[in-house]
């Protein structure tokens, strides 16, 4: 078995502001696209540069502000995962659900202690023994994973990704635009 990964409620903080600005950054960056390259079908896991980037967003929203908070019943989840809100299909319903998200994830990280990164969490499609910490780097995984299919994409089409990596991301001044 591998072993665990200890990190504190200051580095969750960091792994989460990290994997929001480096979502942002690739947000704007499709957004610059014309709205049809943007949702052109591609065969990526989620088709389309916009709907993958719903997808994060569907992942973050899942396990950091209901399957951490407990939430994690098939009928409490059931509810989520057929919320309209959650399959937006223009920009600016894009912009609103994922200022729900990044706000619920935010208090969730308000509500976490250092005894609550080892908290067992579960969910009722995933047998397992996994904790708040491994929740996080699911996230983080997941949005990595995701992020490097549109990285493809973008490259089929001669764009330019954004940068991502850690130190690049953690050194640019907040506000600033890359």
């Amino acid at each position: 078995m591998a072993r665990r990964l200890e990190f504190s409620v200051e580095d969750a903080r960091a792994i989460v502001d990290y994997n929001r600005s480096v979502f942002d950054r690739f947000v704007r960056r499709v957004r610059r696209l014309p709205v049809r390259t943007a949702k052109r079908r591609r065969g990526i896991g989620h088709e389309s540069l916009f709907d993958t980037l719903v997808h994060i967003l569907n992942v973050q929203e899942v396990w950091l502000v209901y399957i951490v908070r407990g939430r994690h019943s098939e009928r409490e989840l059931r509810v989520l995962f057929d919320d309209a809100r959650r399959r937006p299909r223009s920009w600016p319903e894009f912009d609103a659900y994922s200022a729900r998200v990044w706000q619920g994830i935010d208090e969730t990280l308000d509500l976490l202690g250092p005894a609550a990164l080892g908290r067992r969490v579960s969910v009722f499609w995933m047998p397992g023994r996994y904790t708040v910490r491994d929740a996080i780097l699911q996230t983080t995984l997941e949005q990595a994973h995701h992020l490097g299919e549109i990285i493809g994409a973008l490259w089929q089409d001669d764009v330019r990704p954004p940068d991502m990596t850690w130190i690049d991301v953690r050194r640019a001044r907040p506000g600033s635009r890359r």
